[in-house]
């Protein structure tokens, strides 16, 4: 099964960005690919972190969910909506929610955000909770490939990547890939992107698939991108460094077979 990690560079502009996504959506259907994923906040990059509130959508409507599930049905793939700003408890907060839609464009799934990225070194500062209601539960589903094959999804978004007890939590659920939408600061990812990406691929035995956003936006927010596949031994099958563009790679059940045979330290956990 080929799938593919898409990266952009999202703007202010709300309509811009989906045409912008539904182009490398397109791009990634012809050569193959059955399953895409966009980054975090890849329908818009506000130049407040409030921005993001003008957009929020209710659950199960609105454009940007309409536009999802259209990409999805008239492609004929499972594409991943990196996340989307819907509707949380108070009108001073949105849940950063990723959504899975499947080919005849329903809603598969729905991951919202557990972690909550905050960062200060003086220069740069990022509160996320300041506008973003936490998520509670982690959240797996099994998508079926066009030869029959079943893939069991573990999701999870940016910031959650620092936090190995998400994915181990999603790897007894029996994850075989894990979805790692994200917006990396250019100075965490330069420093820890890479690392983490691989570190839960081998911890877990399971494909890591990664799309970030990669460049300097309009909000002056400059992002790592660096969008990439990583295999179950931690080989990074497919990168896109900088810019717009698709990381594209090829699930192998057999690959997975070995390698957990091979090493099966999944087995072996005691805690």
């Amino acid at each position: 099964m080929k799938i593919a990690a898409l990266q952009m560079v999202s703007g202010l502009d709300v309509q811009r960005n989906l045409a912008q996504a539904r182009l490398l959506i397109q791009q990634a259907a012809a050569l193959g690919a059955e399953l895409v994923a966009l980054p975090e906040y890849f329908c818009a990059m506000g130049r407040r972190d409030t921005d993001k509130l003008a957009v929020r959508e209710s659950f199960g409507q609105g454009p940007i969910q309409d536009f999802l599930a259209q990409a999805a049905r008239e492609l004929q793939l499972w594409v991943l909506g990196g996340t989307v700003p819907l509707a949380a408890d108070d009108d001073g907060h949105a849940l950063n929610s990723s959504l899975l839609f499947s080919p005849q464009g329903e809603c598969a799934a729905r991951y919202d955000k557990i972690h909550l990225f905050h960062f200060e070194n003086g220069k740069e500062r990022y509160e996320e909770a300041a506008t973003v209601q936490a998520g509670s539960r982690p959240v797996v589903c099994d998508v079926r490939a066009r030869s029959g094959e079943v893939w069991r999804l573990g999701l999870s978004v940016c910031y959650d990547l620092r936090f190995p007890e998400l994915y181990r939590a999603l790897s007894a659920q029996g994850a075989d890939v894990l979805l790692v939408p994200s917006a990396f600061t250019h100075t965490t990812g330069q420093a820890h992107w890479e690392t983490l990406l691989r570190a839960r691929a081998v911890e877990n035995l399971a494909y890591v698939l990664a799309p970030g956003q990669g460049g300097v936006h309009e909000n002056g927010r400059r992002t790592w991108g660096h969008s990439m596949l990583v295999d179950p031994w931690g080989e990074v099958q497919a990168l896109q460094a900088c810019g717009p563009g698709i990381a594209l790679g090829e699930l192998s059940h057999e690959r997975l077979r070995q390698l957990r045979q091979q090493l099966p330290a999944l087995t072996h956990r005691v805690l």
